[in-house]
């Protein structure tokens, strides 16, 4: 899916390769589906299953609980008894606060908007799209009042937790659409939180001629080359080193539910490069996110999330 999906997968297959395991892939189209292939993978003996995506959650938690012989990961999302976190002891969360590398992004495109105005949508009201949110609403707030400007970000109040959502992830129409409206209202850089979806985003960027992407998940540069052109950098997770960690535990006995949760200090997150814009960025504004940057990740400057992962 050229998003997190993708890097979750490779880095199984790479995993195959240096440690020497044998590995299991099963795609849902529906809920039934999602049970199935969680069960399927237990009668084939695996012995670490990993569900990709907070949809995921109900079937490996029912499935943690059954067989607590196995281990269970969940990428994107802890487990929940329907209200409450609940900690399963054969169970890891692999979680991501993007909101610190989308501050970064968020002021680079404060930075470089020609407009005064930049947006933001998600695929779903969910904490694990509006951590983003945050972080990139965050970053224009720290820009205006570093330099005194005045840059609006469409498609997010953090304050008030409201925005644009297009409720799905997989329809890219409903991406194309709502960068159109965030482009007829003067939004000349646009942050889609919205997995494949966003590929729509971009190509209404692509097709306005005027308008830059900030890719999420991985670097779109890379993973979306159609689109290269446009995009301005990316809000990466680092989802590789949170399965790779996940499976080297299993696999050496050392399986624990304590999360994992990337951050720039141990680079479970970041911002991509600049590429093809790495030329039209200031030299200043590259200085000030490096400065940002170690402020992060050392704890001078703290970007606060209510939907950060805890």
């Amino acid at each position: 899916d050229k998003s997190f999906n993708q890097s979750a997968y490779d880095e199984l297959r790479e995993s195959n390769a240096f440690l020497g395991v044998t590995v299991d892939t099963a795609e849902s189209d529906t809920v039934e589906d999602v049970t199935n292939n969680v069960e399927k993978m237990v009668a084939d003996s695996c012995t670490l299953i990993i569900g990709v995506g907070f949809h995921l959650e109900p079937a490996i938690h029912e499935s943690a609980l059954k067989h607590t012989d196995r281990n269970y990961a969940l990428i994107d999302s802890g487990f929940s008894d329907g209200t409450n976190p609940v900690v399963l002891e054969n169970g890891r969360p692999l979680l991501f606060n993007t909101s610190e590398a989308a501050y970064l992004a968020g002021y680079a495109s404060a930075a470089m908007t020609k407009t005064g105005k930049v947006a933001t949508f998600g695929g779903a009201q969910i904490p694990a799209v509006t951590v983003f949110m945050d972080g990139f609403a965050d970053g224009v707030n720290a820009y205006n009042q570093a330099k005194g400007a005045s840059v609006q970000v469409l498609g997010w109040d953090k304050e008030a937790q409201t925005g644009a959502f297009t409720d799905s992830f997989d329809d890219q129409s409903l991406g194309l659409q709502q960068a159109q409206q965030f482009i007829s209202e003067g939004a000349d850089i646009i942050m889609p939180v919205a997995g494949p979806v966003g590929l729509g985003a971009a190509a209404a960027a692509k097709a306005d001629g005027k308008t830059y992407i900030v890719g999420v998940d991985s670097d779109w540069y890379e993973s979306a080359p159609d689109y290269k052109s446009i995009i301005l950098t990316s809000v990466m997770k680092e989802i590789g080193a949170s399965v790779e960690q996940a499976i080297t535990d299993s696999v050496n006995g050392k399986f624990t539910a304590t999360p994992y949760v990337g951050t720039l200090e141990n680079g479970g997150v970041s911002i991509a490069p600049f590429h093809d814009f790495d030329s039209k960025v200031p030299s200043d504004l590259k200085d000030e996110l490096t400065k940002l940057t170690d402020q992060i990740k050392k704890g001078e400057l703290k970007v606060e999330s209510a939907n950060s992962p805890k």
